[in-house]
């Protein structure tokens, strides 16, 4: 990877940590859902369909400027599988366009020499690709031998980091396999970050005493990154819980396919608002009150931007934010109590 790339994206992404510590008042990361469609079918993953169609590309390229508008700093596309996209590099070059930092989300099986040149050339930041086994099973086909082939490519010609994420947890067969995936990424140069497998809430499957062994492992050898903010898993793999004030609907965003703002991927149709009507004032409440799910979470870039908030404003049950403002308190006036408490 050229030095002069990769020192640019490092001092853009320090340009919007100290803005993101500075100013809570506006959307740290965004993930992005431009089609729901995927080629695979894994069997924990409820975040893919077979069918749908992906969407116009100046929807697209609405809800993106839309973003900008918000001040958004980081815009990372999900899906489905989001290569599948035939405008990805458009909406790539969009979220450049507008100063953000771009990053993408895929099952690995897309990355073919020239899509990685055109990934170069829209200006892509970085990538994560997460393989759950060394061999494809029944639970999944993002298979290390399967996708070995593009990864060599992506160590050749990608100008844009790469991040491997091996996973534990929710049926994966051999929980061992996961230390090859990450000793794999490593010599290909990329960094290596482990995951837990959460159920359909986002919450934390139990563990066995093998793949805590595994992941104490993993995280111990990984490339010392933001990616590997999370610390806060630690608890959740040994049976606990995290308190912790997530930030969702406010400093992060999950925007699905139809445009609707969602706490995240796990808890869609919360708050269920359209993006185009999304307002600075529901970004307020989400980043003021409670949420149900928080303390069993394994959401990995949920808590990670949580953390840059983790030291104020002190959050409260959406009822009290309600009986707050039904008294005609501004949402100025809470802010005030709220960091006061």
């Amino acid at each position: 990877m050229p030095k002069a790339s990769s020192m640019s994206r490092f001092l853009r992404g320090v340009k919007h940590t100290v803005r993101a510590f500075a100013s809570t008042k506006h959307p740290v990361l965004v993930h992005i859902v431009p089609m729901r469609r995927c080629n695979l079918a894994c069997t924990y993953c409820n975040e893919y369909d077979k069918t749908s169609d992906p969407v116009a590309i100046d929807i697209m390229l609405e809800r993106i400027d839309k973003l900008a508008e918000f001040g958004t700093s980081v815009i990372t596309i999900s899906g489905g599988e989001p290569m599948m996209h035939p405008e990805i590099y458009d909406i790539i070059a969009r979220i450049r366009k507008h100063g953000m930092i771009a990053g993408l989300i895929s099952n690995g099986y897309y990355f073919q020499p020239e899509k990685i040149k055109k990934l170069n050339e829209a200006g892509l930041d970085y990538l994560q690709i997460s393989i759950d086994n060394v061999t494809p099973d029944d639970v999944s086909k993002k298979s290390l031998k399967v996708l070995d082939a593009k990864l060599v490519n992506l160590s050749k010609y990608a100008k844009f980091k790469v991040n491997i994420n091996s996973v534990v947890g929710g049926g994966v067969a051999n929980p061992d396999e996961a230390l090859q995936i990450a000793s794999r990424a490593r010599e290909l140069g990329f960094s290596s970050t482990v995951g837990v497998i959460h159920d359909g809430d986002g919450l934390l499957k139990g563990l066995t005493p093998r793949e805590k062994e595994v992941y104490k492992e993993i995280k111990s050898k990984g490339t010392r990154s933001y990616a590997r903010w999370n610390w806060f898993q630690d608890a959740l793999v040994d049976g606990g819980s995290y308190e912790w004030r997530c930030r969702a609907g406010a400093r992060y965003l999950y925007i699905d396919e139809g445009g609707i703002v969602s706490w995240c991927s796990q808890q869609r149709g919360t708050p269920g608002i359209p993006l185009l009507e999304y307002t600075t004032a529901d970004m307020h409440r989400e980043y003021h009150t409670e949420k149900w799910c928080a303390s069993n979470c394994t959401i990995q870039c949920v808590h990670q931007v949580g953390h840059l908030d983790a030291w104020r404003n002190p959050q409260i049950s959406l009822a009290e934010y309600q009986k707050r403002q039904g008294k005609g308190i501004s949402k100025e006036k809470i802010a005030e109590v709220l960091n006061a408490e």
